[in-house]
């Protein structure tokens, strides 16, 4: 099985703006090793590495993390697309076996088009040259945006992270008609964007079971279905949920046993060409 998002971090880089003592319980250094202390027992044997830093340096320590243990089967990093030789630093990274994907993080810029302004389109068409996914860190604003990315850039493979982030703790705002609902259908039958069954958890509120995932889970298998849908921990950020044994063996359970080997392994195969 592989967990197609888990990330790690060292304090000292201090390149982690979002990261801070508030976050207690994932505020400490994180390492590969850390990683497979948790899942190794669920089973899982590799895994995609995504950036938590909007930097190309914390990038370059993901690469490097991922050249020393096999079982890190992809990064997903970060490259500046605005800037002039974005197009170069793409291809330039791209050179890099593990490196499968880029991710903007989207959910902390303040204008929900950002994506789809003329200067980052470089980066993107070089994005699609080199085989790479792209990562798309959402909440149900941005979907509009990734639907008119995708008519943009119709051979730019997107994986839309953490199922778009829906507000778990407002049922009303995911539920059947929501903004969020209408936007991740509108992508699952008109393109062929991936989505990760992902970072729920920690979108339900503090103190909620992780029962309370179960509808929107339902919603993303049901609409992208097996072989568009990967299972990822979002680890550490999960554990300002739960744990890593709780999350997978629920979501294992929302799984058809004989789609689990899309879910689990195949999807995320497809996603970052592995």
């Amino acid at each position: 099985m592989i967990d197609a998002h888990f990330h790690i971090w060292q304090l000292a880089r201090q390149d982690y703006g979002w990261l801070t003592p508030a976050l207690a319980p994932i505020y400490r250094n994180v390492t590969v090793d850390d990683w497979q202390r948790e899942s190794t027992p669920c089973g899982i044997r590799g895994g995609i590495l995504v950036q938590a830093a909007p930097t190309e340096a914390e990038t370059a320590f993901l690469l490097r993390a991922a050249g020393d243990n096999d079982a890190v089967l992809g990064v997903v990093g970060w490259v500046d697309m605005q800037v002039s030789d974005a197009a170069s630093r793409v291809e330039r990274l791209a050179r890099h076996a593990k490196l499968k994907g880029l991710r903007p993080m989207l959910q902390d810029i303040a204008d929900p088009d950002w994506i789809l302004q003329p200067a980052v389109r470089p980066a993107l068409q070089a994005m699609a040259a080199c085989n790479l996914s792209f990562d798309a860190l959402v909440k149900p604003v941005h979907l509009p945006c990734i639907l008119q990315l995708v008519d943009r850039h119709p051979s730019l493979r997107i994986v839309i992270d953490h199922g778009a982030k829906p507000a778990i703790a407002s049922p009303g705002d995911c539920g059947p008609g929501s903004d969020w609902e209408r936007g991740l259908q509108a992508l699952a039958s008109g393109t062929n964007a991936f989505c990760k069954l992902s970072g729920l958890w920690t979108e339900a509120g503090s103190g909620a079971g992780v029962e309370s995932t179960r509808s929107c889970a339902q919603q993303i298998l049901s609409m992208f279905g097996s072989q568009r849908v990967l299972w990822g921990s979002d680890w550490p950020v999960l554990e300002l949920a739960g744990g890593y044994a709780d999350w997978h063996g629920f979501a294992s359970s929302m799984v058809d046993p004989a789609l689990r080997a899309d879910v689990f392994e195949a999807s995320a195969r497809r996603a970052y060409r592995l």
